[in-house]
C-alpha cells in the first residue's frame, strides 16, 4: 500500500541516505585530481582518466541494475550495494600507485552507481501519486545540495586537512548510511513471469526505457553544459581574481535550489512538464552567459544562483518526467536510462569544454556552454510533444491487441 502523506518515514529515510551517498562522491570527485597529481605523480591527463573513470563504473552499474533491479529485489540491491560503496571507499586507504586508484575509482564508481539507481526505484513507492512532481521535487533536492555542498566540502577540507582525514570522514558518512540501509523498510515490486522473462533477456529495451531516451538525450546536453561548470570553475575565479567568492559559489547555488524546489514541484504537478522544463532551459542559459562576464564577487554569486534554477531544477524535474511516463514495473530502468544521460554528459563535457578552452578563453566557453541550452529549448519546443505522443499511441495500440 502506497504511502498516502509524502513527507512520511520512508520517504525521508531514503532522501537522507541519497544525500550521503551523492556527497560522498561529489567530494571525492573535487579532490582524486588534486591526490593523484600531487601524490601520485600523475600528469593532467592521467588525473582526468582517475576521476572520470568514476563515471564509466557509475555507467556500467545503471545500465545491469537499472535492468536486474526488480529481479534481484531494492531490498538487496540498496543493501548489497551500500556495503560494496562502504568497502570501495575504504579501498582509498591503499593507493600504492595510479593503477590502482583507478582501479579502485572504478569499482568506487560501480558501488555508487548501484545505491543511486536503488534508491531512485525505492523512493517512487513512498510518493503519492498525486505528488509526484512535489515528491521527486523534495528527494531531488538531496541530490542538488549534495551537488553543492559536496564541493565545497572537499575543497575546504583539502586545504585544512589530510587525504588520509578525508577518506577516513567518508568512510564514517558510508558506515553510518549502510546501517540505514539495513534498518529502513524497502518493499520489493512483485512482477508478472512475462515482465520478469523480459526483464532477463538480453535486449535492448531490458536496459533502456524507451519512453524517457528524449528526457536522456536532453540531460546528456544539459549535463554537458553544466559540466563547464564543475569542471572549470576553480580555474576560472583564479584567472579573474574572485577565489574568495568563488568558493561560495555552490553554497548560493544550493540555497536556489532549496528555496525553489517546493514551488517547481507543485508547479509541475499543476500544470505540467513545460512549464518548469523551459524556464530551467532559460536560467541555466542566463547563469553561464553571466559567468563569462564576470569581474565582480556579486556577479559571480549571482551566476550561481542562475545556475542553480537551471541546472538544479532540471535535474529533479528530469526525474519526475519519468517517473510520469513509465510503467510501475520500468520505473528502474526509466530512471537509470536518464542518470546514464546525465552522467555521460558531465563525464564527458569536461573533455570536450577542455577542448574548447584550447581555442577559446574560459569566458568563451561559457558562451559555448550556454549555447547547449538554447539549443536544447528549440529542440524541446519541437520533439518532445510528438514523442510522449508516439509512445502513448504505441502503448493504446499494444492494449487493443493485448483486450
Amino acid at each position: 500500500m502506497k504511502e498516502q502523506k509524502l513527507f512520511n518515514k520512508g520517504f525521508i529515510s531514503i532522501t537522507v541516505i541519497n544525500f550521503i551517498v551523492f556527497l560522498v562522491y561529489y567530494l571525492l570527485m573535487v579532490i582524486i585530481a588534486v591526490i593523484a597529481s600531487d601524490e601520485l605523480g600523475a600528469t593532467t591527463a592521467q588525473s582526468g582518466f582517475a576521476s572520470g573513470i568514476y563515471i564509466i563504473g557509475t555507467l556500467l552499474a545503471r545500465l545491469y541494475m537499472g535492468k536486474k533491479l526488480e529481479i534481484f529485489g531494492r531490498k538487496a540491491v540498496l543493501r548489497y550495494g551500500i556495503i560494496f560503496y562502504l568497502l570501495t571507499t575504504a579501498a582509498y586507504l591503499y593507493m600504492p600507485n595510479l593503477a590502482v586508484l583507478c582501479i579502485v575509482r572504478f569499482l568506487n564508481g560501480f558501488g555508487y552507481g548501484t545505491v543511486s539507481t536503488a534508491c531512485n526505484a525505492i523512493v517512487t513507492y513512498y510518493i503519492p501519486e498525486s505528488k509526484n512532481g512535489e515528491g521527486i521535487n523534495y528527494y531531488g533536492l538531496s541530490t542538488s545540495l549534495a551537488a553543492a555542498c559536496g564541493p565545497f566540502l572537499g575543497m575546504i577540507m583539502l586545504k585544512s586537512t589530510s587525504f588520509h582525514t578525508i577518506i577516513v570522514t567518508s568512510i564514517i558518512l558510508v558506515a553510518i548510511t549502510t546501517v540505514a540501509c539495513f534498518a529502513i523498510k524497502v518493499v520489493n515490486l512483485e512482477i508478472t513471469p512475462e515482465h520478469r522473462a523480459l526483464l532477463n533477456k538480453w535486449t535492448f529495451d531490458s536496459f533502456i526505457e524507451r519512453k524517457v531516451l528524449f528526457i536522456t538525450g536532453v540531460a546528456f546536453f544539459i549535463g554537458l553544459s553544466y559540466s563547464s561548470v564543475l569542471a572549470f570553475l576553480s580555474t576560472y575565479v583564479k584567472e579573474i581574481h574572485l577565489v574568495s567568492a568563488g568558493s561560495y559559489f555552490f553554497v548560493v547555488y544550493a540555497l536556489a535550489v532549496t528555496f525553489t524546489r517546493p514551488a517547481t514541484g507543485k508547479l509541475f504537478d499543476a500544470r505540467g512538464e513545460n512549464y518548469v522544463m523551459y524556464p530551467s532551459y532559460i536560467f541555466l542559459t542566463l547563469g553561464l552567459l553571466a559567468l563569462s562576464i564576470t569581474t565582480k564577487s556579486w556577479m559571480l554569486l549571482g551566476s550561481g544562483v542562475l545556475v542553480g534554477l537551471g541546472y538544479g531544477t532540471f535535474m529533479s524535474n528530469g526525474q519526475a518526467v519519468c517517473l510520469k511516463h513509465a510503467a510501475s514495473h520500468r520505473i528502474g530502468i526509466a530512471l537509470s536510462t536518464y542518470f546514464i544521460g546525465l552522467d555521460l554528459g558531465l563525464g564527458v563535457g569536461p573533455y570536450v569544454m577542455g577542448t574548447v578552452h584550447n581555442f577559446l578563453p574560459f569566458q568563451g566557453v561559457y558562451v559555448v556552454a550556454a549555447l547547449i541550452p538554447v539549443a536544447v529549448t528549440v529542440v524541446y519546443g519541437l520533439f518532445y510533444k510528438a514523442s510522449v505522443l508516439k509512445h502513448q499511441k504505441a502503448d493504446a495500440a499494444l492494449s487493443e491487441m493485448e483486450d
